[in-house]
């Protein structure tokens, strides 16, 4: 996104979460990591079935966004709940060397599997702040 394209983006950012935005929905501000910038979260539409773990992150990428982070999940699941199946969701983060963390969507619990196991995947976008 260039920087023009960006400005304009994030002049029209919704006032309420759960509002379409930027080809998704809006799902809140995600807080920086290590000093990396906060960033307004939007949840892309569409998600992958029965998927491994590389699947997920190559549909993410195939929609144009990527999985979400631990923490990013937790906020889709405080904000955006009603947006997903009572089912567990893959994120973007490793656990180990052959884990991954996930997101339970009925109950919030986050845990951990392995990547061969099949679950669902949803994609989102970031834009900085």
């Amino acid at each position: 996104m260039n920087t023009t394209t960006s400005t304009a983006v994030l002049a029209t950012i919704p006032a309420a979460i759960g509002a379409a935005f930027a080809d998704g929905i809006y799902a809140g501000i995600s807080r920086g990591v290590a000093g990396a910038p906060d960033q307004h979260l939007v949840l892309l539409p569409g998600e992958a079935v029965d998927v491994d773990w590389e699947a997920a992150g190559a549909f993410a990428i195939s929609v144009g966004g990527e999985l979400p982070t631990r923490a990013e999940q937790a906020l889709l699941f405080a904000n955006l709940k009603d947006q997903f199946e009572p089912r567990w969701y893959w994120s973007g983060e490793q656990a180990g060397p052959s884990t991954a963390w996930l997101q339970y969507f009925d109950t919030g619990y986050q845990g951990n599997g392995h990547r061969s196991y099949e679950g669902r995947a949803r994609a989102v976008r970031r834009l900085p702040i």
